[in-house]
């Protein structure tokens, strides 16, 4: 289960901050610091806690975002897209040769799998460079019945709790650097919206999968006509009634985030195509059902 692995990071974490064609484009985690303290950052301390109920549902409802919770889709390679995604959260696994614009994710979790001790495939360990070994999406689909793919997805599903982790623990390091790149002016409001979000499930939820799903919003090729479209761009757009709940605030910023990053994209699948996905994703943006209180 998902809440099993994830409950211990999520209710010791107190921590500073400043379907398969869905594409992800989440940032890998950066290099392993410790958390910033109050005094690193001072004025913003906000704690992400939830109830292994409410981690099981998050790790399920990334599964379904990104897989609609389906075996074969835990590796899988999108339409328009120059490189394969795998596993719940569709990290990033670039082939040789290839620079994409996007942050590539799927060597970190590898990395990650490797100090929580994962049983590893040996051909995926042997891999040097650790490049994708399908140059396109056509040597992909002619492999796609051979052993070693099958033998990918067993592992995929089986470490299921261990990516949920992943996705949970960039998370956590990146809401730090989201405040510090925020305008100064304008960080005080960024941190209260985080606050706000921290407080349901379902906000908190909402930023682990955005930044699972679009990034921090910190990567400079991350970006059309100068624009970003990740979690910091969404909580600078976020606007509202004082009496309108922070994570309604949040699904309509990312919304129009969203559509601002299609209408300027130059292929029209991101319009035509992705952008219905997205805004579907965004629906389960809400609080979950309510959970029994054990005795």
């Amino acid at each position: 289960m998902f809440a099993k692995t994830l409950a211990l990071f999520c209710l010791i974490s107190v921590f500073a901050v400043t379907g398969c064609d869905s594409p992800n484009e989440g940032p890998a985690p950066g290099p392993e610091t410790p958390d910033p303290t109050p005094s690193q950052s001072p004025g913003v301390d906000v704690s992400l806690a939830l109830t292994s109920a409410q981690l099981d549902w998050v790790g399920q409802q990334i599964f379904r975002n990104e897989c609609a919770g389906r075996f074969q889709c835990l590796v899988h390679w999108n339409d328009g897209e120059a490189f394969p995604s795998l596993g719940i959260g569709h990290f990033i696994w670039y082939p040789k040769g290839v620079q994409g614009r996007f942050v590539e994710s799927f060597p970190a979790l590898i990395e990650y799998m490797e100090q929580r001790q994962a049983s590893i495939p040996e051909w995926l360990r042997a891999l040097d460079p650790f490049d994708a070994p399908w140059n396109d999406k056509a040597a992909f689909l002619a492999a796609d019945d051979s052993p070693r793919l099958a033998e990918l997805r067993e592992f995929l599903a089986g470490t299921q709790g261990i990516q949920a982790e992943f996705i949970f623990r960039r998370a956590r390091q990146s809401l730090a650097r989201v405040v510090a790149a925020a305008p100064d002016d304008r960080r005080p409001e960024v941190t209260a919206r985080l606050e706000a979000l921290s407080q349901t499930p379902g906000g908190v939820y909402a930023i682990i999968d955005y930044v699972n799903f679009k990034g921090e919003g910190l990567s400079p090729t991350e970006r059309y006509n100068g624009q970003g479209w990740g979690l910091l761009q969404v909580l600078l757009e976020m606007s509202g009634t004082p009496d309108q709940a922070a994570l309604v605030q949040f699904r309509e910023a990312a919304s129009t985030v969203l559509a601002r990053r299609a209408e300027s994209a130059k292929d029209p699948i991101e319009r035509e195509r992705w952008l219905p996905g997205w805004l579907k994703r965004l629906e389960t943006y809400k609080e979950p059902p309510v959970f029994e209180v054990p005795d």
